[in-house]
């Protein structure tokens, strides 16, 4: 490794043995004059936090299982006490569901840049985000593809847009008929066309809720109202998202379906820094870009996540928990794949909504989805 310089920007990585995270270690192993990795912190994969650690050797250490962390040199801290350490210029929370969101409130109250993959934070809780970050000099720089590609296509705008337009590759259910998904397996969701996930992202994507839970976050994000944020099939993947201006031009950010591209974006910004390791468009391959508009008979999560963004309170809390839930049991086999939906439906109705006022709120919502959840997984059972 070189020497580092003044200008390296030191990373703490909140989830570093899932596929963002490893991807954001592709990055620096790419680029290791600008990047030194001071934090990692990872759940269950214990053998490669260790294979991890023992590459980059930071000087903090974290790790679900709090009896495993004297195995590892250096501090061994909380998420929050990572995302809040002076000796760290940027977060990367590629953490999944709400284990990111104390951290996330950390990073901000502590002024520092965020490269946000975990959306659930600003799901749950983007009024109280929001209220945080104009208190503090943190910045959110987004890592989804797709509100990296909005991201990109404002920048240089003095004007708000129009409306922004999130395409959605479709996942592998696309063309299934409803028969057809209440015979879908666990091994069928995870084999998505485009991209290299995590399996609870993978499976949110088979549903399209992945996608819902987009419009709430940028509605947060670029502070749009949710009635200007639509929503594009497109199966090749290429184009990840679009912005309609005031004059109705419309500006496309394009690229090969690579989650290392809109990684590296976030950690280099305003720069872009060359790197050979990613892949680059083929035109020749690249001749057709389709779009459709999604259907919401078939995939009811996508209406039920945007519905309940639009009510706000305490019900995107709430659907994010339950996800949570219902994809782990999918994922074990204990529900069917249209049991996803169905169960979500169940725990919104039964669900009076809150207005937020604390993070206290945010938790309580979230312990009561996951009580039900598995109510009634159980009595259905």
């Amino acid at each position: 490794m070189p020497e580092h310089s003044e200008s390296t920007k030191r990373l703490a990585i909140l989830g570093s043995t899932g596929s963002i995270g490893r991807q954001t270690l592709e990055i620096v192993r790419a680029l290791p004059e600008h990047y030194k990795v001071v934090g990692l912190a990872a759940g269950d994969n214990l053998a490669l936090l260790q294979q991890q650690v023992a590459e980059f050797k930071p000087g903090m250490v974290c790790c679900r299982d709090q009896s495993a962390q004297t195995a590892f040199d250096g501090a061994r801290v909380s998420l929050e006490e990572m995302a809040s350490s002076p000796d760290v210029d940027i977060v990367v929370v590629a953490t999944s569901g709400q284990a990111g969101l104390r951290p996330v409130l950390a990073a901000i109250q502590a002024d520092k840049k965020i490269a946000l993959a975990n959306k659930e934070p600003l799901v749950m809780a983007g009024e109280i985000i929001l209220a945080e970050m104009k208190k503090h000099q943190g910045w959110i720089l987004p890592v989804d593809s797709e509100h990296s590609a909005i991201w990109q296509c404002l920048s240089g705008e003095t004007q708000k847009p129009a409306r922004l337009i999130l395409t959605a590759s479709g996942g592998p259910f696309l063309r299934c008929t409803a028969q057809q998904l209440s015979d879908v397996t666990a091994e069928q969701a995870l084999q998505h066309p485009s991209w290299q996930m995590g399996p609870k992202v993978t499976v949110d994507s088979a549903t399209l809720m992945n996608k819902g839970l987009e419009v709430i976050e940028a509605h947060w994000l670029f502070d749009i109202p949710y009635d200007k944020i639509d929503i594009l099939i497109h199966p090749q993947s290429i184009v990840h998202s679009m912005v309609e201006m005031p004059d109705g031009s419309i500006k496309a950010q394009l690229s090969y379906p690579d989650m290392r591209l809109p990684i590296q974006y976030a950690l280099t910004f305003p720069d872009r820094l060359a790197n050979v390791t990613l892949p680059k468009l083929d035109w020749q391959k690249t001749k057709n870009l389709a779009f459709e508009l999604p259907d919401y008979d078939r995939f009811p999560c996508l209406k039920m996540a945007v519905t309940a963004g639009k009510q706000g309170g305490t019900y995107p809390a709430v659907l994010c928990a339950a996800d949570e839930v219902v994809v782990d049991l999918f994922l074990k086999k204990q529900i069917s794949f249209l049991d996803i939906s169905g169960l979500l439906e169940k725990v919104l109705s039964l669900h009076t909504n809150h207005p937020v006022l604390t993070l206290d709120d945010i938790i309580a919502a979230d312990s009561w989805a996951r009580e039900q959840v598995l109510r009634l997984a159980g009595g259905e059972a």
